[in-house]
């Protein structure tokens, strides 16, 4: 923590910012390393203060090393307000796509002449590195993901519903190790398959149908990402090309993540490919996002993808082709970019598995 504060307060320089004001809970995480689910963050130059209720007395005092713990009576911001005015802070850094508007008015009244700034991404591009700590916990969680794939290509059969497919997912991942899921997993079968966030149905899962799995789960505060599409029954050859388009698009673009390209180009090597088999039309998101203690943040592997990949940023590489009232497929990894280029974290075969 101390050399993340270190960071922290070299970019508050850099950006003329008396102070970062952190409350998401991702980035209070980042700079604390505290676990609850509330408490505020003030980092200036040479202080940081940890502002909590009486329930998370102990366990912040417990956690969050380095930091003063200010427990916060009746109302919360006339104690941010003292810290403030006390600490000498003429402006503050905050996060302005977390907080409400209701938030913002409310600091902005009481906090008279302090001006409130935008971070400018500032804890965005921190979290971009993953340490050798945070690459370790995303690669336990990306193997309990795996491991819950091999578990469920024996539970999956037809007449099974995909509730019942993510709960079993859930308990598996849950049974060995993971807090929670990153996200509401995505269990779309059939005509549902073409709903790229087709969170799980009641639908029955037929024979005949491609059935997507897009699932993570959350080990020590870091997620995974993984997606597999499998067949339930014998797919035909259009369910076959559309299944190989894809993965030949998701392969194309694995041998360009690594450092020094751009988010947008490694894009475009898979959508090209998708393009070229006549598919491009139905292929309508990013290839990829990065993965950490939030599920989606950056970098964007994505037409918009401005940012230049190095080492230690943890990616997806995930193409897809989605057909309205006929079905849909979706593959992809979790990847971590290297100093020479990048190792693949989910381990998931990637073959048409025909159920």
């Amino acid at each position: 923590m101390e050399k993340r504060l270190a960071k922290l307060r070299e970019k508050l320089a850099e950006n003329n910012l008396d102070a970062a004001f952190l409350y998401s809970k991702e980035n209070r995480r980042y700079i604390s390393a505290f676990t609850g689910s509330t408490g505020y963050v003030i980092v200036t130059a040479d202080k940081a203060f940890f502002v909590t209720d009486f329930r998370y007395r102990e366990q912040a005092k417990q956690q969050c090393q380095g930091f003063e713990v200010v427990i916060h009576g009746s109302s919360l911001i006339e104690q941010l307000k003292e810290i403030v005015v006390n600490s000498g802070i003429k402006n503050m850094g905050i996060e302005e796509g977390f907080m409400t508007v209701a938030f913002y008015e409310n600091l902005k009244n009481s906090f008279g002449n302090v001006e409130l700034m935008n971070l400018k991404g500032i804890m965005d591009e921190l979290r971009l590195f993953k340490d050798a700590e945070e690459i370790e916990q995303i690669a336990k969680a990306a193997s309990i993901a795996d491991a819950a794939f091999e578990h469920i290509l024996g539970f999956i059969k037809p007449g099974k519903t995909e509730l019942e497919v993510a709960v079993e997912l859930e308990y598996f991942c849950k049974k060995n190790g993971a807090a929670a899921m990153s996200f509401d997993s995505i269990v779309a079968s059939g005509v549902r398959s073409s709903l790229p966030h087709g969170v799980y149905s009641e639908k029955v899962i037929n024979n005949g149908e491609f059935l997507t799995l897009d699932f993570g789960c959350v080990y020590n505060g870091y997620c995974s990402d993984m997606t597999r599409t499998v067949f339930v029954g014998k797919a035909d050859e259009k369910q076959k090309e559309i299944y190989n388009t894809v993965l030949k698009a998701q392969q194309a673009a694995l041998e360009y993540i690594k450092p020094g390209m751009l988010g947008k180009d490694v894009d475009k090597i898979a959508r090209d490919i998708i393009t070229a088999a006549g598919y491009g039309e139905n292929f309508g998101h990013g290839l990829g996002h990065g993965v950490g203690l939030a599920v989606h943040e950056e970098p964007r592997l994505s037409p918009l993808g401005d940012k230049t990949l190095g080492a230690n940023m943890v990616v997806t590489d995930e193409p897809g082709i989605y057909i309205a009232e006929y079905g849909g497929v979706r593959i992809e990894d979790l990847v971590l970019v290297t100093e020479d280029g990048h190792r693949v974290l989910s381990k998931s075969p990637k073959h048409l598995i025909e159920l």
